[in-house]
Formats: structure tokens, C-alpha cells, sequence
């Protein structure tokens, strides 16, 4: 029993109209599910995938009118997106040039060819060249050309104080392995430790900073909520008997109605979660027509006149 990767990642926006504009428009993601948080009902959830709403290709947004994160560890510190070849991390660095971007530049980092930029908001993001290994499902209405869109999450990588509990909970709660070690180019004598689910690449990684200098992060727009991993279908119970047997404290079983979920905090105090790949976007409004309005799981569709009211339009 073991995780397959990386399902998504979810951060914080305080700028729900600026955030779609720059993922649908400048990154040219497909918004595959306009929604609202299931626990605060006024903040919108907005979910940024491929053209197929593939599990693995999220990168979500909680809509909050919360102050700009305060960077430190203890937190999720960096989402890489993962496209394909030399010509794709090219045309990238050009595009959020002329966005107003600013990009990095292209190095070589853990033997993969890369670039780090900032959305509006601060969100730390990395473009990292996967080869085009693996499927992908190219949205036919990006502003991106296919052969450059994004194909899914990469790297997910957290900043951690002491390594020791959080390797521990990684590798004998969450069945992870530690695959090897590379210095992080960005800050002189800090290793960064690569976890690896399943078969393990790109999109099946976690890469934990260990930096006991930094102070804690204050959650914020800009900086992100939680990561979390894909599951079959099949094996969900089996991880919440998991969790429950090892001691963990953990939310219990949670139906998102798209996906089934399991949260748990590991030491360090980063949320982490468990989601199932299905059913999936598509199993209440048709593929073509994905995120093109507001859809609210069945428990929230009789309270859907006072949660419109509560929205910003987008």
C-alpha cells in the first residue's frame, strides 16, 4: 500500500479575480472546478488542472482576505509545474518575462533543467523539464500552445527545522522513501532530502528543506495550505485503518464528493492529505464545460442562494 504521488496542491489567494486572470490566462491552466471552501463557505476553492482535470495536475486556491504570507519554515515553500523539453522552459521564460514576471534563470538543479518565478501574490513556482515522459492532456482553449502548456504538478518541497521527526513520520506513516540528498542552490549549506512515492519521478516527489535558522512561517496570501497525495480508489480505507492503527491524528474520513480525503498534521506542523483519484471532476457537469460555473457538492446545494450572495464575482 502506497502512495502514487502527488494529487495537489492548495494555497492561499487574497485576489480571486487577479489569481484566475494570471493561472487561466498568463499560465493558461484550465479552471476545472469553481467551487467554495467546504468549511467556510464564503471563500471561494478554485481548482487549476490540465484540459482532462487530471489527479495530479491540481494547483488549488482558497480565497481568503488574509495579509501576505510571512516566509519561514514549517511550512511548504515551493510548487514545481512540470512541462516538457528545452523549447517549453524557453518560450516560459520569455511569456513571464513579458508578463512582468521575472524569471530565473534556467540551471540545472538535481539533475533536471528548471527556472524559479513568483506569481502576483508571491506564490514561489518552479517550471521543471519532465522529458514529456508520462501522459498529458493539452486544454484546446489555453492561450499556451500544447507542445508548452503545463503537464502537472512536479516537486513538491517543504522547509522543515529538524529533519529527524518529519523522517520518521515520512517514511513510516506515509510509506515514503528517502531516495538521495542535493544541496539546495539558493542558500549555501542547506541539504535538501528527496522523498519518493511508488515508482517515484517527477511527479511522485517530496523535497524537505532542512533549515533550523529560519523562523516559522505565518500562514498568508501567497503561501500555501497543504499538499496532498494521490491514493486509488480502492485503497482509501486502508489508509484511514492506517492512520488510525499507528496513533495518527488525523480528521478521519472526509467526502469532498470529487475526491475522498484524510488529513493529518505530520511533527513539524505541515498539513498533509490523502485523496483519492475519483470520481473525479467530471461526475457533475460535463467535461467540456468544466469550471464554467459555480458547483457546490450536494450537502451545500440547498444553501446555494446565500453562498452566491456572500462571492465576489470573478
Amino acid at each position: 500500500m502506497q502512495l502514487h504521488g502527488i494529487h495537489h496542491l492548495t494555497a492561499v489567494s487574497a485576489d480571486a479575480r487577479g489569481n484566475h486572470d494570471f493561472y487561466t490566462r498568463v499560465l493558461g491552466m484550465r479552471l476545472v472546478k469553481k467551487t467554495v471552501n467546504q468549511d467556510d463557505t464564503s471563500a471561494y476553492h478554485l481548482f487549476y488542472a490540465d484540459g482532462a482535470g487530471s489527479p495530479g495536475t491540481d494547483v488549488t486556491f482558497f480565497d481568503w482576505p488574509a495579509e501576505r504570507e510571512r516566509r519561514g519554515t514549517h511550512s511548504i515553500v515551493r510548487t514545481a509545474l512540470r512541462v516538457a523539453g528545452q523549447e517549453a522552459l524557453d518560450y516560459w521564460r520569455v511569456r513571464l518575462d513579458e508578463a512582468g514576471m521575472k524569471p530565473g534563470p534556467v540551471r540545472e538543479v538535481d539533475g533536471r533543467k528548471q527556472f524559479d518565478f513568483e506569481d502576483p501574490e508571491g506564490q514561489r513556482l518552479t517550471l521543471v523539464d519532465d522529458g514529456g515522459a508520462g501522459p498529458s492532456h493539452p486544454w484546446d482553449r489555453s492561450p499556451v500552445p500544447a507542445a508548452y502548456q503545463i503537464r502537472g504538478l512536479g516537486p513538491i518541497t517543504i522547509s522543515v527545522p529538524d529533519l529527524a521527526p518529519s523522517d520518521r513520520f515520512l517514511t513510516e506513516i506515509m510509506a515514503m522513501r528517502l531516495a538521495r540528498s542535493f544541496m539546495a542552490p539558493d542558500a549555501p549549506g542547506v541539504t535538501v532530502h528527496v522523498y519518493e512515492m511508488g515508482k517515484g519521478g517527477l511527479a511522485a516527489e517530496l523535497h524537505v528543506r532542512v533549515e533550523p535558522d529560519l523562523p516559522p512561517a505565518r500562514p498568508g496570501a501567497g503561501g500555501v495550505h497543504h499538499v496532498a497525495f494521490r491514493i486509488p480508489d480502492e485503497d482509501y480505507d486502508k489508509w484511514v485503518d492506517r492512520l488510525r492503527s499507528l496513533g495518527v491524528r488525523s480528521s478521519g474520513p472526509v467526502d469532498r464528493f470529487w475526491f475522498r480525503s484524510l488529513y493529518a498534521r505530520e511533527p513539524n506542523g505541515i498539513l498533509y492529505e490523502i485523496a483519492t483519484d475519483g470520481p473525479g471532476f467530471a461526475t457533475d457537469e460535463p467535461m467540456e464545460a468544466l469550471g464554467q460555473r459555480l458547483v457546490l457538492p450536494p450537502f451545500l446545494e440547498p444553501k446555494r442562494a446565500a453562498i452566491e450572495r456572500g462571492l465576489k464575482p470573478i
